[in-house]
C-alpha cells in the first residue's frame, strides 16, 4: 500500500558518525567543533528534498477519557473490531481503488496512540474512502446492529478525523514526518469532532478531482484517470468490479453532499498551514454476512457543519 518510502538506516547513521564525529569527547577545554562534513554527510544520506509525500488519516476516539473506567477498558478491543471490519470492507466495496493494498498493510502502516491511531496511505483519497467507510461501521455499531450488547454496555461512540498530505519517513520500524506531526497537532486542536484537511489534502484534491465539492459528481471511472492509478492500476477491474460508492452518479447512494470551508490556520516550522473543515453524506447499503437476503440503507456524515476556528 505504501511505496517509495524514504528509509533511513541506524547502520549507515552510525557509519557516517565513525568517520565524521567522535563518540565521547573529554577534552581539557571545551569547545564547539566544526560540523561542516558531519552536515554535509547527513543531508546528503536523507536528502529531505526529494523524501516522499504521503497521506495521514488521523482517528481519535472523542472524549475517551470522559468514559467510565469499566468501558474504558472494553474500547481497545471495539475500536480493533471497527478498525478490521472497515478493513475488509474497503477490500469488498473499493476493490480498484485497494487492489494494490493486501491486510498486512492495515497493520504495519498504523501507528497506534492508545485512542485512536495514525494510518498512512499513498494518496488522500484512499485515506478519505478509508474514513468514509470507518464512519459507516462506526454508525452501524451506535445503531445496534454490530455487538448490540457490547453498545448497550458502551454507549455511543464519535470520532474526530484529520487528513494530512506531507513528507513521511521510516526509520527503525516506525514512521515519522510531517504528516504525522500536523495531524496530530490538528486533532488536538479540535474539540469539536470534526473531519479536518490540510492545505496539501484540499491542493490535491483540486488537482486531481476539480475539488472536493466535486466527489459527489465523480465516478470510479474518473478516479481511475487520476495519474496515481493511471500509472500501475489494472484498469481490467473496471469492468468486473463494482464501486459502492463512485460506481455511477447517482443521488440514491454514494457521496450526497460535500462541503469544504477553510476555518484557521496553524504554525508548522515556521510555515502557516491552512486548514479546512470537511463535511460529506455518504450513503451505502450494507449486506448481513450471515444472511445475504438481510441489508439495510446508511447514510452517515463524515465530519459536521461546524465552522468555529481552530
Amino acid at each position: 500500500m505504501i511505496k517509495d518510502i524514504k528509509q533511513l538506516e541506524i547502520s549507515t547513521i552510525r557509519k557516517i558518525l565513525a568517520e565524521c564525529d567522535s563518540r565521547i569527547s573529554f577534552e581539557k577545554t571545551n569547545t564547539i567543533p566544526d560540523a561542516t562534513k558531519l552536515e554535509e554527510e547527513f543531508k546528503s544520506y536523507i536528502d529531505y528534498e526529494n523524501i516522499g509525500k504521503k497521506a495521514v488519516l488521523g482517528i481519535d476516539i472523542y472524549k475517551y477519557s470522559s468514559y467510565p473506567e469499566f468501558q474504558q477498558s472494553l474500547i481497545p478491543f471495539l475500536f480493533k473490531r471497527i478498525y478490521n471490519i472497515t478493513v475488509e470492507q474497503c477490500f469488498r466495496n473499493h476493490p480498484f481503488i485497494f487492489q494494490k493494498s493486501v491486510k498486512e498493510d492495515f497493520r504495519e502502516n498504523f501507528i497506534s496512540t492508545g485512542d485512536g491511531g495514525f494510518l498512512l496511505f499513498d494518496t488522500p483519497l484512499h485515506a478519505l474512502v478509508f474514513a468514509m467507510n470507518f464512519a459507516i461501521v462506526v454508525r452501524v455499531f451506535n445503531a445496534y446492529h454490530l455487538h448490540p450488547r457490547l453498545r448497550k454496555l458502551i454507549g455511543g461512540m464519535s470520532f474526530r478525523y484529520a487528513i494530512t498530505y506531507d513528507k513521511i519517513y521510516q526509520f527503525d520500524d516506525n514512521f515519522y514526518g510531517r504528516a504525522i506531526i500536523n495531524n496530530a497537532r490538528i486533532l488536538q486542536k479540535d474539540d469539536l469532532n470534526r473531519c479536518l484537511i490540510d492545505q496539501n489534502v484540499h491542493r490535491w484534491f483540486t488537482l486531481n478531482t476539480e475539488g472536493l465539492e466535486n466527489m459527489q459528481l465523480i465516478t470510479i471511472n474518473e478516479i481511475a484517470n487520476i495519474s496515481y492509478f493511471t500509472d500501475s492500476y489494472d484498469m481490467q477491474m473496471l469492468e468486473t468490479t463494482r464501486d459502492e460508492i463512485f460506481n455511477t452518479c447517482t443521488r440514491e447512494y454514494g457521496v450526497l453532499n460535500s462541503d469544504i470551508l477553510k476555518i484557521g490556520s496553524i504554525s508548522s516550522k515556521e510555515t502557516i498551514l491552512n486548514i479546512y473543515n470537511l463535511h460529506m453524506q455518504v450513503a451505502i447499503r450494507l449486506t448481513d454476512d450471515d444472511n445475504s437476503e438481510k441489508s439495510k440503507m446508511f447514510t452517515i456524515s463524515l465530519g459536521n457543519l461546524n465552522t468555529a476556528g481552530i
